[in-house]
């Protein structure tokens, strides 16, 4: 039988289904704010009968957006266009989850349909903030390097973010700690040159990390799951690898993360992606068994039957789809008429006739 459709229980949270909206950004925000957009973009795949539907990465403060068009959470103000948000997944059936990051040396870049460069303050730019004086690429801005002050104050921002989503209504929280963003520049070698206690050992580069998910695990209440999405590889020589995944995750668990998303690369450009259906799975299978943790699983996931054999074969606990959600916003349910397991409890009533 199918197990696509069975229900993922962590903590106190049963989403109903294995099938979850993965965080993309839109870049479609005005300080921050969510709007009109995100209610329909968010709100259509809750419809389309996904189980979680994860907003995009949301910054927890303003220099902390990849973009001027980036969503935040770095205010009270814009706690209630999300709960909006929130109030209409909840009554489509699904768990509202958001994704707290900070965006780093990838910091002041313009919008990628603009071409992505970094932006000078004259273009409404900024100064990025990351572990060590490096930029990401030629063409972004060379980032600070943080002084612990501006550690400690990230991770407070951190802080206050989980207690504005929490505000908003949200039910499950992600920690993103991959793709060259913040996080996971702290975490490698490639982009964290540091010599105190941030930098160097693997022992203090995941120091930030582990230390910013205890904090937000004291003030999120203990019957939600927390997550944290990671880079699983940099896909680099000398860069971070599954094995350091494997190590860090069991760091996480000890923490208090329930579930472990596992993504790639994202650090640096000369990576070597070896893109093919479901080529990041193996990771979510690798830190399922040797961390002892529940693992997502995401990238070119494409159809049910690749899905579903996913959570047959044991390889991850949950399904995170983007493109494919973007494609089609239906997509869980057109997999549940393909797998033979139809649940017309999710098909809003205004559809049925459809189905």
């Amino acid at each position: 039988m199918p197990q696509l459709f069975d229900p993922l229980s962590l903590r106190g949270i049963t989403l109903p289904n294995r099938i979850g909206v993965s965080p993309m950004c839109e870049y479609s925000s005005e300080d921050g704010f969510a709007s009109d957009w995100h209610l329909v973009h968010l709100g259509s795949r809750a419809v389309g009968g996904a189980g979680l539907v994860m907003s995009e990465a949301t910054a927890v403060e303003d220099r902390g957006r990849i973009t001027l068009g980036d969503l935040g959470i770095w205010k009270d103000a814009h706690i209630e266009p999300l709960a909006r948000i929130v109030r209409f997944i909840e009554a489509h059936g699904a768990v509202p989850g958001m994704q707290l990051a900070h965006a780093g040396r990838k910091a002041s870049s313009a919008i990628p349909w603009d071409g992505g460069r970094g932006l000078s303050p004259m273009e409404g730019g900024w100064e990025p903030i990351a572990p060590s004086a490096l930029a990401f690429s030629p063409q972004s801005i060379l980032p600070r390097a943080m002084s612990e002050s501006d550690i400690r104050s990230v991770k407070e921002a951190f802080v206050a973010a989980t207690l504005r989503a929490r505000g908003a209504g949200y039910r499950w929280l992600e920690l993103h700690f991959a793709h060259g963003y913040l996080g996971h520049s702290f975490l490698s070698p490639l982009s964290n040159v540091r010599e105190d206690q941030y930098g160097g050992s693997f022992e203090n580069r995941v120091r930030f990390v582990l230390e910013t998910t205890r904090a937000v695990r004291a003030v999120w209440p203990e019957h939600l799951p927390l997550s944290a999405r990671l880079s699983c590889t940099d896909w680099a020589e000398g860069g971070w690898t599954a094995e350091d995944s494997v190590a860090l995750s069991k760091h996480l668990r000890a923490e208090g993360v329930d579930l472990v998303d596992c993504s790639s690369g994202g650090l640096v450009t000369h990576q070597r992606i070896p893109t093919t259906p479901g080529y990041q799975v193996p990771f979510a299978k690798q830190i399922r068994a040797e961390a002892g943790i529940p693992t997502a699983a995401v990238g070119l996931i494409t159809d049910a039957a690749q899905a579903d054999a996913i959570i047959h074969a044991g390889e991850a606990d949950l399904i995170l789809l983007a493109r494919a959600m973007l494609r089609d916003p239906y997509w869980p349910l057109h997999a549940a008429l393909e797998l033979g397991q139809p649940d017309r409890r999710r098909i809003p009533k205004q559809y049925l006739r459809a189905f």
